[in-house]
């Protein structure tokens, strides 16, 4: 089986998930429309449970961006109201819904809110405190069952929930954007940038060891740029290239220097220059949610106490490096970009990158550890800077949790839809029956104007041709039915050559999948007239589907 939907793969972290997300005091970002439009009011929801029991909720909110908590007497004041409740046999408890209606505000408001519920009072308790959403906190929560799970910690591991400090803000932004029309008309190339090429005249370092450096580099992309134009691709997806210790760049030390060992920036601008010469588009790999930690910002906020970025990460004894990180791993701790300061400096990042490269969007690495409120603030100051820029977030979660992110990100890789190609086309256990049904109800689940961009295989999970067992009838099986769909579809590089994983490597780590690119006889050819084939039709479908498109008067 795959172990994509990590959080979710037992019916043990399912029912922790569902329970987890109704306990409490919770309001998880979730409003109505999700996309919030000039001049529609927005309808804040809530849910409570009977414990503990709530008597009352106030939301406070400004329209201009200013922290509400910050601004008592400034700060609107609404009433959060009742409106029903629902038995939940997994909860085994009834759940409250809560709403409350801001008005219509005009294009460009930044509506800041945060929500305050007050428990009945005890009579054997005394008094008692405010709570605020999300209280206890659903992630962490169902982030412990999942360690303990993969053995990630002690399976006696106590779970203690943090104590709330403050109450949290929540936040949406009040635009028209949607995402750019080229998005829905790419296809999409995904390449690892050590394992793709190390450029004509030069020699792979090494081939053997997947966790060490193999000599990809920068350069190596932009020798191969006629390569991946005659393929019929029209946007690259680069993994991290900036400053980092490891192959994959996922922990970053510099976000303002492009890693020597690619090629630097020469390298980046030379990559963006030649596929912008040949109507291809770039996307980075952005990690916003964590960097390295020799990275000199944590270093300095683990030094001391008195750091001036202390605040940027979250310290803890609860954690076992002492810090919150990702998915414990130490060497990634995880930025808090609710901290403005953070904030505006990831952002700042991520405009550099705009302008200095000229790149078309990111894509965006573990993009709900950023969170709703860090995407609220990002977009439009992106789409500022260039219009027609796209960003697509990684979310690995249910599709409900994906529908939080319409409005603040383009659209999201969809992992479901991966989930039910991988299940009837490699696994073979879902009948295409079962698929094209899942797939209508998937499509109507989301507003359409949220980009949702398919793959078969990535490069954190093995790839399709090991579980298909190297057969390639079924590899062309399941990319006919992807270029098939109206998802931009993702090629992992290499899957149109035939490049194997080895199947001695199943359930084994993660590096297994990033074998080196071939260049020599190796590549199966008949499969990449296959590909050429099929990425050539479907364009010409939706070349025909805009010309067919009606024409908007004015």
């Amino acid at each position: 089986m795959d172990h994509t939907f990590g959080k979710y793969i037992s019916d043990a972290l399912k029912l922790t998930n569902h329970r987890a997300n109704l306990s409490g005091v919770q309001h998880q970002h979730r409003i109505t429309p999700r996309d919030p439009a000039p001049g529609e009011s927005v309808i804040i929801h809530i849910t409570t449970t009977s414990e503990p029991a709530i008597r009352k909720a106030v939301l406070r909110y400004t329209v201009d961006g200013s922290d509400p908590r910050q601004l008592q007497n400034a700060a609107e004041e609404l009433d959060v109201f009742p409106v029903g409740c629902q038995w939940d046999t997994l909860l085994w408890d009834y759940v409250n819904l809560w709403e409350a209606e801001i008005p219509p505000q005009p294009e460009g408001a930044l509506v800041t809110y945060y929500i305050s519920a007050e428990p009945y009072i005890s009579s054997d308790k005394g008094s008692t405190r405010i709570l605020y959403p999300d209280y206890p906190d659903a992630a962490e929560r169902v982030q412990h069952a999942t360690m303990i799970h993969f053995s990630n910690i002690p399976p006696d591991a106590p779970f203690v929930q943090a104590p709330q400090t403050a109450p949290p803000l929540f936040c949406y932004h009040v635009d028209r954007l949607k995402p750019p029309d080229w998005l829905n008309e790419a296809v999409i190339y995904h390449i690892f940038l050590d394992r793709f090429y190390p450029g004509d005249g030069r020699d792979w370092l090494q081939t053997s060891d997947l966790k060490g450096f193999c000599g990809g580099t920068l350069w190596g992309v932009r020798d191969k740029l006629d390569y991946l134009a005659d393929l019929g691709v029209n946007c690259l997806w680069l993994c991290p290239c900036w400053k980092s210790p490891t192959n994959h760049g996922y922990d970053v030390v510099d976000y303002e220097q492009i890693e020597p060992r690619l090629g630097g920036d020469a390298a980046l601008h030379a990559v963006v220059e030649g596929a912008h010469e040949r109507g291809i588009r770039v996307l980075l790999d952005l990690v916003c949610n964590h960097l390295s930690n020799q990275h000199p910002i944590f270093i300095d906020a683990a030094s001391s106490e008195d750091s001036p970025y202390r605040d940027w990460f979250v310290f803890d004894a609860r954690y076992r490096h002492g810090y919150r990180s990702f998915f414990n791993v130490g060497t990634m701790p995880e930025l808090n970009l609710e901290t403005p300061a953070a904030r505006e400096w990831m952002i700042s990042m991520a405009l550099k990158q705009l302008e200095t490269f000229n790149v078309d969007g990111f894509r965006l690495d573990v993009a709900d550890g950023a969170g709703p409120n860090f995407w609220t603030h990002c977009r439009p100051r992106l789409r500022a800077v260039k219009p027609d820029c796209a960003l697509i977030g990684e979310i690995v979660d249910a599709p409900e949790g994906l529908r939080v992110y319409e409005g603040r990100l383009d659209g999201c890789l969809d992992f479901s839809m991966n989930e039910a190609l991988r299940n009837t086309y490699a696994w073979e256990s879902w009948i295409l029956e079962r698929y094209d049904e899942f797939m209508q109800a998937h499509s109507r689940f989301f507003n359409p104007d949220f980009v949702l961009p398919s793959f078969i295989d990535n490069h954190d999970m093995d790839r399709f041709s090991l579980i298909a067992e190297n057969d390639n009838d079924k590899l062309k099986r399941v990319v006919s039915q992807q270029m098939l769909e109206r998802n931009p579809p993702i090629i992992l590089y290499g899957t149109e050559v035939g490049l194997r994983q080895p199947i001695s490597t199943r359930d084994s780590t993660l590096d297994q999948c990033r074998v080196p690119m071939v260049w020599d006889e190796r590549q199966d050819q008949d499969l990449l007239a296959f590909y050429k084939d099929l990425i050539q039709q479907r364009r010409q479908r939706v070349l025909r589907r805009r010309s067919s498109a009606p024409r908007q008067q004015g």
